[in-house]
């Protein structure tokens, strides 16, 4: 009976009433004043309870607006006086559409957010499915893919019941060598066929684990991998998938270059938070190519991973869901991977990314076929729609430049009806945009990342739109370093260029409308415009600051670590200390020796670092000395201690855990983008302060200030 009158009163008083605001026609002044009461209340109650409900209704609400704008925009901007107007408005329109499109799939798809316990395993360890681990490599350095099998050596599974594999396509005689070193299985072919797909594939047929979990060669796990993914599965037999975050703990180029240190989510933190567990909710999560556990039952009945795309994982999860299979999202961070080093690398692995949801939505359109629910085609529509945002984007970029150049006007209107329209479309968009992700996406930031990308995706879009066969799959360089800093010319080219018209066009607009005797402009459009444009500069500048790119030196990344050591010398004296960080190839720890004393006369030739397990030795030669601490790297590891290196360094089940974000703030987030901007710009100036200052606070003689002066005027003229 309840839900009886529910829908009643859906049908009979809710529709209606939305109906009625959406196509309600007001004046400029009445759109003012009703957008703002929108706003008003919809502030008050976000401020009143952070209750799901009430973000429901903002949702709701914002949906509404935006609606209403449309709709306004369809019925009363769409009157053009010449035909380049009207092409041009035409582009606009449907750009907006396109955002429109976005919004509503977004907010279905992260409504309704499912955070999933952890299934523990069954006491009867004899009931443990086999899992084979593969591990997939092509052109990777083997200190890289060491690491990731060591640590899956170090997982807390049964032995008899856990195969490792190295899948080489690569076919390298020293891979070979580690794996029968190292203990573990090593797959070679003859050809690279599909790419990692094939690689997997091929994997298959030689193996036979019930169970398989896929890690890409940089990413470590943690020793509670498969006992926090696989009771998941032993629990529910048609449960084909589990798959947990990618957490990368080297920054991107966007966190080195632009944030310089601050604490802002990294872009991968809204998929794999909001997004992945909204897909979960409704049977839709997407396999990201690792970190992942999937039944091999299930694969078999869809010919193992698909390979008519270069995005093998999505295009799987889809294949295994239309089979019927159950997937899911376990948001708990097990394994930890290398990011992307340079900015142009960033823009070829989102290129490959975008190519491939793209073939999907052309080959394989989970709109279409048999075997997904209405949710999940919603989903997934969602993921592969999110990728066409390069064209979109570009065209808001270009377009308030047309009227500031030529005066063409491609929207029909006054700019004070079309902005009290527009105004509350695009607070709401950004406000409760903020309500719901604003832990994993800090506002405005999402479009500096999508400007970073668009201008080099839209050429790829429409070909691979238009030709979904074209293309093929590419590798991500991962390991790198950065010996000097530079400006990357070639990966911002396009935006460069962009942005010397915009800001030849602001000041163009600027002086028609100082000068309206002079030129034929409507006052309040010119104005709309260059505020536009203005928005516009500011984060293609952000962009462009993301290819300043800043020294990256480590070849390997040093955790902070507390840890018992002991201190062996030449001499035989022994000492204890504390380990403080450590690397794979060094470490530092706090100095135990006596000012006195000389390290070249009498060396530090051994640590032994105590771990839960027990302790190991590592030979190590000093490389640094200061008052409060002294830094080693290892020399001639064996294998098996590189592996309790691993085991210390990166498998404890607390490695990759970390704090949430603070809450977004809009306006602090905006004036964020503007303080990284200025601080990218002025870098090396204000590094060169805090060097002067390091040397005076040092208590030197003059001589020696003197010479440290010199050298950092030197390195400064050289960066």
């Amino acid at each position: 009976m309840i839900g009886l009158l529910k829908v009643l009163f859906i049908l009979v008083v809710f529709v209606p009433l939305t109906l009625f605001t959406i196509i309600s026609p007001m004046n400029a002044h009445d759109q003012y004043i009703f957008g703002l009461v929108m706003i008003g209340c919809v502030v008050v109650a976000n401020h009143a309870s952070k209750k799901h409900f009430v973000s429901m209704m903002m949702i709701l609400v914002s949906v509404v607006m935006s609606t209403r704008y449309m709709y306004f925009r369809t019925t009363q901007t769409l009157e053009f006086h010449s035909w380049i107007e009207l092409i041009l408005g035409w582009v606009l329109f449907l750009a907006e559409i396109y955002v429109y499109i976005i919004l509503l799939l977004s907010s279905f798809q992260m409504s309704w957010s499912l955070r999933r316990p952890v299934v523990p395993m069954p006491d009867d360890v004899s009931t443990w499915p086999t899992v084979d681990v593969y591990i997939p490599t092509y052109n990777e350095p083997l200190q890289i893919v060491a690491d990731t099998v060591l640590a899956a050596q170090c997982l807390e599974y049964p032995k008899d019941k856990l195969n490792i594999y190295i899948l080489d396509d690569g076919r390298r005689k020293e891979f070979a060598a580690f794996a029968t070193e190292a203990g573990v299985g090593y797959i070679t072919r003859t050809d690279n066929a599909h790419a990692k797909a094939g690689n997997l594939n091929h994997a298959m047929t030689m193996t036979n684990g019930e169970l398989i979990t896929v890690f890409d060669c940089d990413f470590i796990c943690t020793k509670i991998f498969l006992q926090a993914t696989v009771g998941a599965l032993i629990k529910d037999p048609k449960l084909a998938l589990i798959q947990t975050p990618h957490h990368f703990y080297t920054p991107d180029p966007i966190e080195r270059n632009l944030y310089l240190g601050r604490d802002i989510p990294s872009e991968g933190e809204l998929f794999y938070g909001p997004v992945q567990r909204g897909n979960d909710n409704w049977n839709a999560t997407f396999f990201c190519g690792s970190c992942a556990v999937i039944r091999r039952a299930a694969l078999d009945e869809t010919n193992g991973f698909a390979v008519e795309t270069v995005t093998e994982d999505a295009h799987t999860a889809l294949r295994l869901q239309r089979k019927g299979w159950k997937t899911a999202y376990l948001d708990k961070v097990l394994a930890g991977g290398l990011a992307t080093e340079r900015t142009i690398l960033h823009v070829i692995q989102r290129n490959r990314w975008a190519r491939g949801m793209i073939q999907i939505f052309r080959l394989d359109n989970p709109l279409f076929g048999r075997g997904l629910s209405f949710p999940q085609r919603l989903c997934y529509l969602s993921a592969m729609m999110y990728f066409f945002v390069a064209i979109p984007t570009v065209i808001f970029m270009i377009l308030p430049l047309v009227y500031l150049y030529f005066g063409l006007s491609v929207v029909h209107g006054s700019a004070a009806l079309l902005f009290a329209y527009a105004m509350p479309h695009l607070f709401f968009s950004l406000y409760v945009s903020s309500r719901i992700t604003g832990r994993y996406r800090y506002s405005f930031w999402g479009m500096i990342y999508d400007i970073l990308l668009s201008f080099h995706l839209v050429i790829p879009t429409l070909v691979v739109f238009f030709s979904p066969h074209k293309g093929k799959f590419n590798v991500t360089d991962k390991g790198g370093t950065i010996d000097k800093a530079y400006f990357d010319a070639h990966a911002v080219k396009p935006h460069l260029f962009a942005a010397f018209f915009m800001l030849f066009g602001i000041i163009f607009g600027a002086v028609k409308y100082f000068l309206p005797q002079y030129f034929e402009v409507q006052l309040s459009a010119t104005v709309l415009n260059i505020c536009w444009a203005t928005f516009n500069l500011i984060l293609i500048t952000a962009a462009i600051c993301v290819a300043r790119e800043t020294p990256n030196k480590r070849q390997r990344q040093r955790l902070s670590l507390e840890s018992p050591v002991l201190v062996y010398q030449a001499s035989g004296i022994v000492s204890r200390s504390t380990l403080r960080d450590l690397s794979m190839t060094g470490c530092r720890i706090d100095n135990v020796i006596n000012g006195d004393l000389d390290l070249d006369e009498d060396p530090i030739t051994d640590l032994e670092i105590t771990t839960e397990h027990g302790t190991f030795c590592v030979p190590v030669n000093n490389v640094g000395k200061r008052d409060d601490y002294l830094r080693f790297s290892f020399t001639e590891v064996s294998v098996n201690t590189h592996r309790e290196i691993v085991r210390l360094l990166f498998s404890r089940a607390d490695t990759w855990e970390r704090p949430m974000h603070k809450p977004d703030n809009i306006l602090v987030s905006f004036f964020t983008v503007l303080a990284c901007i200025h601080d990218s710009l002025m870098h090396n100036r204000h590094k060169e302060r805090q060097d002067i200052k390091k040397v005076e606070d040092q208590s030197l003689d003059l001589e020696k200030f003197e010479q440290q002066l010199e050298n950092i005027g030197e390195d400064r003229k050289e960066a």
